[in-house]
């Protein structure tokens, strides 16, 4: 899929983990890892509004595409 997840970049450049992230958000940690990991065939615009919120970005500082 040319979607491309950059969590893992927002974590580090805000010094949290996962499992942080993963709380303040509402999301399991499992479905955590799915988003990392290129795995999601989607994501909820509710959920990214919440992971944008809370590592104080915008969904395209996340989402990458390419070909």
């Amino acid at each position: 899929m040319p979607i491309i997840v950059n969590v893992d970049v927002m974590l580090a450049k805000r010094k949290m983990s996962s499992g942080e992230l993963a709380e303040k958000v509402g999301i399991t940690p499992a479905n955590l890892s799915i988003l990392k990991t290129n795995k999601a065939k989607a994501i909820r615009f509710s959920t990214l509004d919440k992971i944008c919120e809370v590592l104080d970005c915008k969904p395209g500082d996340i989402l990458d595409y390419q070909k």
